[in-house]
């Protein structure tokens, strides 16, 4: 450690001990003992006394601040280390307190919705209730559309046992797996995790000796992985058949606080524009020495001049341009990153992927990553800062009015990721550097625009097709394929059979569709990056203001009342398309072979 800079994450200073914390136990405890208390409070409430029901909602919005505080503490032990049983255990016992704690909510919420709209209005008009009337409407409203108390309270019991189990298993499966694969004439072993990074490996030679051990891993373990998927999706469409949702995109679009016309402008204005993305491919193949990229090309790093970049030249370099944009984003970046609040070491046992996580009762957040000394880990480093930004711009707001939709966290660290991806094209200092630079930002745009659209559609077709009967890994196989042929413009030379095994997304309880909220964000933010260009240091100060408002507003409130623009209309993402396909021609220019 130089520079003041940690690569472990302090956990203790939040509940000493880590999995073994009786601090950690004791607040579950105390936790449990709150939700018992606020379902005799609910129980017996008269919710036309006024004072009472304020008292109600405030004891629900410190339930639920104290359930977050608790569940971001065990993502971090799980994914710190995946053979810790024990923590397996505490995530499990959260998930059940959590669960009680929906019956009771969902029970009070019920009778907030049962209340006439003036009854309602006199209790929203109190000065305690002004900062969090938009979530408590969002919740009146949520409630409306669901089952009665009893029968939600039922579904929130059985989710513990069922598709939350259904997780909790895949990280099992996922925790016993591992790659081995020949480097040097030698076999390696790697966890999961690793071999996920050298997929992303500058050299070709690499990924292609790792990326068929990665696949067969898949392969061996693809019946066990379908049955789980198919239980998710099972439990998930058999609670929206007795809600009487028809529409499984009702339940991601409600999270994301936007409209099915949004959704569907977005995915219009990318389909229409993404062929353009294909002569990048193609340029990019060439360069490898090869007619066309495989799938474990679209995604690896342009090779770069220099040596490997260890992590405090990552955390200098984004601490820097986080402050030239604004110097409170940098001072917070390089305060987090010394305080211990990222985990970045690479070693084996971690969970793959990064996150960023709120601990909302101790006002910090921590990030997870595996930092292996690409670019890429850079610019990753650089995203979950700006997730970690955003919740220390609403570290004071109540909790409530703090729960912004995914799509609107995922601007947040795609602005701050492109902050630090152009500021290393424009100081590149060699044109071998500057390609690697666009490529990884063009990369972005395959990501978003491809990757991500291919698993929306596979997401869609599989629960249509779920609807009916269960799928088999085959056809998962099939459906897999035949979205990423359609989402890459059939691009590729090959393509990943079980990728819907490999992306630990599809199997997570609380969101589903977790996908097209990057999109979202990813274009949302080239908006918001527009408007800094145009306007200069100023807007530093207009993207904290908007940043406050995300967790009180619906998206097209947001882009309304801070940017002056209808999201349900194409018009603004087409525009922000273009941003982000803007710099093809220069690097198609730089990479042009005599």
């Amino acid at each position: 450690m130089t520079n003041g800079y940690r690569t472990n994450w302090d956990l203790d200073v939040l509940f000493a001990g880590r999995s073994n914390s009786a601090d950690f136990l004791d607040w579950l405890t105390n936790l449990e003992q709150k939700t018992a208390q606020l379902g005799g409070q609910v129980a017996n409430i008269a919710p036309r006394r006024k004072e009472e029901t304020i008292e109600a909602i405030l004891n629900v919005q410190t339930l639920l601040r104290d359930l977050s505080q608790a569940g971001g503490f065990v993502d971090c032990l799980t994914a710190d280390d995946m053979g810790d049983a024990r923590a397996g255990w505490l995530e499990e016992r959260v998930q059940t307190i959590g669960a009680g704690i929906t019956g009771v909510t969902s029970h009070f919420d019920a009778l907030l919705a049962a209340l006439s709209r003036e009854e309602r209005e006199s209790i929203l008009a109190d000065e305690r209730m002004i900062p969090i009337r938009f979530a408590i409407e969002e919740r009146v409203r949520l409630a409306s559309e669901k089952l009665d108390p009893a029968r939600e309270s039922l579904i929130a019991d059985l989710q513990v046992d069922g598709f939350e189990a259904w997780e909790r298993l895949y990280y099992t499966l996922l925790n016993r797996m591992t790659v081995v694969y020949q480097e040097n004439g030698t076999n390696v072993e790697l966890s999961m995790g690793q071999a996920a990074n050298k997929l992303g490996h500058p050299d070709r030679n690499v990924r292609k000796s790792v990326f068929p051990a990665w696949a067969r891993a898949w392969e061996t373990h693809s019946e066990l992985f379908a049955q789980t998927l198919n239980h998710i999706a099972g439990s998930r469409l058999t609670t929206y058949k007795h809600r009487g949702w028809d529409d499984f995109l009702m339940e991601p679009l409600q999270k994301n606080r936007m409209k099915r016309e949004t959704l569907d402008a977005v995915w219009a204005a990318v389909e229409q524009s993404k062929t353009a993305l294909v002569p990048y491919l193609e340029r990019k193949a060439k360069l490898m020495g090869v007619e066309k990229p495989e799938w474990f090309d679209f995604g690896a790093a342009m090779p770069q001049e220099g040596s490997t970049i260890t992590f405090d030249e990552a955390a200098d370099f984004v601490v820097k341009h986080f402050g030239a944009f604004s110097p409170d984003m940098g001072e917070f970046a390089k305060s987090a990153i010394s305080n211990g609040w990222v985990e970045s070491e690479n070693r084996p046992g971690k969970r793959t992927g990064a996150f960023c996580t709120r601990l909302p009762v101790s006002g910090q957040t921590r990030v997870f990553m595996t930092f292996s000394g690409t670019i890429d880990n850079v610019f990753t480093l650089a995203h979950e800062l700006g997730h970690a930004y955003h919740g220390k711009l609403l570290a004071d707001v109540p909790f409530l009015a703090t729960r912004y939709p995914m799509g609107l966290a995922e601007s947040a660290s795609t602005f701050a990721e492109t902050l630090v991806v152009n500021a290393a094209i424009r100081e590149a200092t060699s044109s071998i550097d500057k390609i690697a630079y666009l490529g990884q930002k063009l990369q972005n745009a395959v990501s978003f625009f491809m990757d991500i659209h291919a698993r929306f559609l596979f997401e869609t077709r599989f629960y249509a097709r779920r609807k009916e009967s269960p799928l088999s890994a085959n056809e998962l196989c099939d459906l897999m394929v035949e979205a990423q042929k359609e989402a890459f413009c059939d691009s590729l030379a090959s393509y990943h059979p079980y990728f819907w095994a490999s992306k630990l997304h599809f199997y997570m309880a609380g969101m589903p569709f977790y996908n097209f909220p990057y999109t979202i964000g990813f274009l949302f933010s080239n908006g918001l990056y527009a408007r800094y260009l145009a306007e200069g240091p100023e807007f530093a100060g207009k993207y904290r203001n908007l940043l406050a408002d995300t967790g009180r507003m619906t998206l097209e409130e947001v882009a309304h009342k801070h940017l002056g623009e209808d999201l349900t209309k194409q018009d603004f993402w087409q525009s922000a398309v273009d941003v982000a396909l803007a710099d093809i021609t220069e690097f198609l220019r730089l990479t042009q072979t005599p």
